[in-house]
């Protein structure tokens, strides 16, 4: 498929540098502010429920994460999720480790039922959770579903109402009707903390600057995943890779994304 609608998506990101309004977890919090600044949005963080409503209120898209969840932070959420939903602004949630504990399921649950989500961005385990299909998470991590993940998302997507990511080897995204699959990436993405939450603060770039969350959701997936492929070819590990996974994604161009991303309709 063509690669141009990447190519000037990601010109106007770099052009416009949305702001972008993070309620995540304090575990990658420096990552997503950095990774957001790569990508060439402008970082916010504020979680403070005295402050968290007025912040969406100037921002372009709001990314919700739950990796260290606490019932504060569930309330800000809503507070920045209502304001985000009452401006028509992209809202990015990321259940981290929902299926785990009962707690952060039901605050998924909570959280998809009081607000319009934009794109629901997890790993397999997580969706499928939230699909409600037989799915394992152990800690922050999926290990497994049981059935097509494609098949998945896409009925949750419908069910939903929105966009539905699937990260893994191979990302997918639907909408339910549409759906792309990503073939950007490198196994040392998994071998460092934080990726996923990274890849959620992308999309909030990449949607903030577009109309088509599929399409933005796809091209963020395709720049982390490609500038984790260049990241690759200078590492010696994990840490040098990290390194390297922030600069690649900065000096990475629309051309580069155009000429190197791997998506297909499925």
């Amino acid at each position: 498929m063509t690669t141009k609608p990447y190519t000037d998506l990601f010109a106007r990101v770099r052009e416009n540098r949305p702001l972008v309004h993070h309620i995540t977890n304090y575990v990658t919090v420096n990552d997503c502010a950095n990774i957001t600044l790569c990508a060439g949005g402008a970082p916010v963080m504020a979680d403070a429920p005295e402050e968290a409503a007025e912040m969406a209120a100037i921002a372009s898209s709001l990314v919700l994460n739950i990796g260290t969840l606490n019932a504060a932070q569930i309330g800000s959420m809503i507070l920045a999720g209502q304001m985000a939903n009452e401006r028509g602004i992209p809202v990015i949630l990321d259940p981290v480790g929902a299926g785990a504990t009962r707690f952060r399921t039901e605050m998924t649950r909570r959280l998809l039922d009081e607000l319009e989500i934009t794109v629901l961005k997890g790993n397999a385990g997580e969706i499928g959770v939230v699909a409600g299909a037989e799915a394992t998470v152990r800690g922050v991590d999926s290990h497994g579903v049981s059935g097509d993940p494609l098949t998945i998302a896409r009925g949750l997507a419908t069910a939903l109402g929105c966009t539905v990511a699937v990260s893994g080897a191979m990302d997918i995204v639907t909408d339910g009707k549409k759906a792309l699959l990503v073939e950007n990436g490198h196994p040392l993405m998994g071998r460092i903390s934080g990726t996923g939450c990274m890849a959620a603060s992308v999309t909030g770039v990449f949607c903030a600057e577009s109309r088509d969350p599929v399409t933005a959701t796809a091209a963020a997936f395709a720049a982390l995943g490609l500038a984790g492929e260049r990241a690759a070819a200078v590492a010696h590990g994990p840490l040098s890779f990290k390194v390297a996974l922030f600069d690649e994604l900065a000096n990475l161009t629309p051309q580069d994304l155009a000429a190197g991303a791997r998506v297909r309709t499925a």
